[in-house]
């Protein structure tokens, strides 16, 4: 078993979920000028994959978390998130985490 140790404070913005739908029942996004409220900033982890993408494990007080919701850290840097999952461990609290994968804002250019 291998343990990601938080290696940032990190802040999660969540989008309204769910979306508002217009008239004809299509979701309708928020407006990505707005940014929403910050619902709060915990100790998690960053890693850069090989792929360029990013893999995050975010405190269990951030969920529920969705695509295209964002997170940033302590140096301005920011992602979108493009996959969530609650890891809840039965029995054992202390070591549940939000696993999510993300893309960094703007993506680095080699």
């Amino acid at each position: 078993m291998a343990v990601v140790l938080p290696n940032a404070l990190l802040t999660v913005y969540v989008l309204p979920h769910p979306w508002e739908r217009d008239a004809n029942g299509v979701p309708v996004p928020p407006n990505p000028n707005a940014r929403p409220d910050p619902r709060g900033t915990w100790p998690g982890s960053v890693i850069e994959q090989v792929d360029a993408s990013w893999s995050m494990r975010l405190d269990p007080q951030a969920w529920p978390v969705r695509e295209g919701d964002t997170v940033t850290d302590e140096t301005g840097r920011t992602w979108t998130l493009t996959a969530t999952r609650n890891h809840r461990v039965p029995g054992c609290p202390d070591v549940d985490y939000v696993e999510a994968a993300a893309t960094l804002n703007p993506p680095e250019v080699p």
